[in-house]
């Protein structure tokens, strides 16, 4: 059965179990059916319903070691280049104003909470100089909250306490270039 759920009333419907192999496949198949962003969309309510698969989420978002990344690549495709990660923040986390260079990212919040803002470009970068942003929206991603920050697309992340996402990247961000990016004073 491909079927996400079973034919049941909405608030009786049983989530199937996703593999690894299963979501990839899935993710690969949305890719190259339709690269853009209503691709990625689609592929922002598979993540949603990924991660409504507690044994999913058992099984690839478990506890690091300490000191260890919270990054982990679950797996990276060699056709089309993106990742499926796993992120696991055991405290708190504070990250910069960032993009994704030349590619694009989807957040799926597993657990805990993110407090995320979206940054606005108000003086565009140089060769030796930083693109300039400030805050244009902060909201809260809460277990089942899935984001798509395509290319371009300055955002940061504050976790408090301990979190666990699913991260999918266009491209395997460990080698991508990211813009040079500032909060503006």
């Amino acid at each position: 059965m491909s079927w996400a759920h079973a034919r049941l009333p909405h608030d009786k419907r049983i989530t199937m179990t996703y593999s690894l192999e299963r979501l990839a496949g899935e993710i690969k198949q949305t890719l190259k059916a339709d690269p853009g962003v209503s691709g990625k969309q689609k592929i922002c309510d598979l993540v949603a319903e990924v991660l409504k698969d507690k044994a999913f989420v058992a099984k690839h978002l478990c506890a690091r070691a300490p000191g260890a990344d919270p990054r982990e690549i679950l797996y990276e495709d060699e056709e089309l280049g993106f990742c499926i990660c796993g992120h696991v923040y055991d405290g708190e986390a504070v990250g910069k104003p960032h993009d994704h260079g030349s590619s694009w990212a989807i957040y799926g919040q597993a657990e805990g909470e993110t407090s995320m803002t979206d940054w606005e470009t108000v003086e565009p970068g140089g060769p030796d100089r930083p693109a300039l942003v400030e805050p244009s929206r902060t909201y809260l991603m809460r277990p089942g909250d899935v984001q798509l920050y395509d290319v371009g697309a300055v955002h940061s992340p504050h976790r408090e306490k301990p979190v666990k996402l699913l991260r999918i990247e266009g491209q395997n961000l460990d080698k991508i270039q990211r813009s040079n990016i500032q909060r503006k004073k």
